[in-house]
């Protein structure tokens, strides 16, 4: 009876998947519900008139599922009309469908008792309270869908803030790179002015809030050209991302603020430089990003700045963005420093609506 919910419709579109297992249970219960307060209104007898609940139950009970049924296969057509329009067909279906099933009832007596005759005042009776309660499921659908359309919004204003506070930082620290070299290697200067050209165009050409890996790790490359420049041979890189699809989607901008944490507390202050280790692995529909660095808190001390604020704000987008499952942690061991992030998600390609 029930096909597989499509994904051709609009997402902004009030009505819910009434195919799936979730809604079709809440459907349920609320016809029963139903059910039970027109029994209860009904006159009561010397015992409960329990042939009277199931036949009413079956009754109802088959007018949700059809309807279920037919506006889950009309969504995508539905989607394309007037919210209000939309609404109306909608009830109007539902009164046809309940008008059918009463006839129905009648012609083959499963009301339990003989209807000789037409009873107008009972198929009224049906349509009145099929509109009253599909109108009352619609008007709420519509309020809730108005309220996660808003809490949407909200949540990319806050992730646009978030993500704002990031590039200028991202600018500054870049340019103080390109300042140390002006006069030790000014033809390496001039270069990494222009990689910083390539990478800010490369930066503000998406406009999302999450990217494919691919783009934000050629980013995060570009930014460690221009580092490399500063740092020569003490910047060394051990990268372990070959088995991270293209199209995983990532924050924009957060792989390069690690990156720079690891060079400023963890190469800049040691005169030997290291190895920055880059690992990442994606099971289970969950990507999880290790970056290390050496660390020696004697030396971090003497470097001042660092990126703090930049880690709390790629915190916060990836709880804003990926819910409470999504993490970002920091740990020392064995002489390195590690940060850690993690979140569940869906291919690009597998999930239209990630981004």
């Amino acid at each position: 009876m029930f096909r597989k919910p499509s994904n051709t419709h609009s997402p902004d579109f009030f009505l819910p998947e009434l195919c799936l297992p979730q809604a079709l249970l809440v459907l349920i219960v609320l016809a029963e519900l139903l059910v039970l307060v027109l029994v209860l209104a009904e006159p009561m007898l010397a015992g409960f008139n329990w042939m009277r609940l199931a036949l009413t139950s079956l009754f109802v009970q088959w007018i949700v599922l059809l309807s279920a049924s037919m506006l889950c296969s009309l969504r995508p057509w539905l989607a394309r009309l007037h919210p209000g329009m939309a609404g109306g067909l909608c009830c109007a279906l539902v009164v046809a469908l309940t008008l059918a099933c009463t006839a129905i009832a009648d012609y083959y007596q499963l009301g339990g008792q003989q209807t000789p005759v037409l009873e107008v005042n009972r198929y009224l009776r049906h349509a009145l309270i099929s509109l009253i309660m599909s109108a009352l499921l619609l008007r709420y659908f519509y309020l809730q869908s108005q309220w996660r359309r808003q809490e949407q919004a909200e949540l990319q204003s806050r992730i646009q803030a978030l993500q704002a506070r990031i590039r200028p930082h991202f600018l500054f620290n870049s340019l103080n790179s390109i300042a140390s070299l002006v006069v030790s290697d000014p033809h390496k200067a001039e270069q990494a002015v222009l990689d910083l050209s390539d990478l800010f165009r490369a930066s503000l050409a998406q406009p999302h809030s999450l990217v494919k890996w691919c783009d934000e790790l050629a980013l995060a490359k570009r930014y460690l050209s221009i580092e490399q420049y500063r740092l020569g041979e003490r910047l060394q890189l051990d990268w372990r991302v070959e088995t991270i699809p293209d199209d995983l989607p990532i924050p924009q901008l957060t792989l390069q603020p690690l990156l720079e944490n690891a060079l400023v507390h963890g190469i800049a202050p040691l005169i030997e430089g290291g190895v920055v280790s880059v690992e990442a692995d994606y099971q289970g529909g969950e990507f999880i990003l290790t970056i290390s660095n050496p660390y020696d808190e004697a030396a971090a001390m003497r470097i001042s700045g660092g990126t703090q604020q930049a880690l709390a704000n790629i915190g916060a987008r990836l709880a804003a963005l990926f819910g409470p499952r999504a993490s970002l942690s920091v740990n020392r061991r064995d002489g390195r420093h590690f940060t850690c992030l993690r979140y569940p998600c869906a291919r690009l390609t597998q999930e239209s609506s990630a981004i």
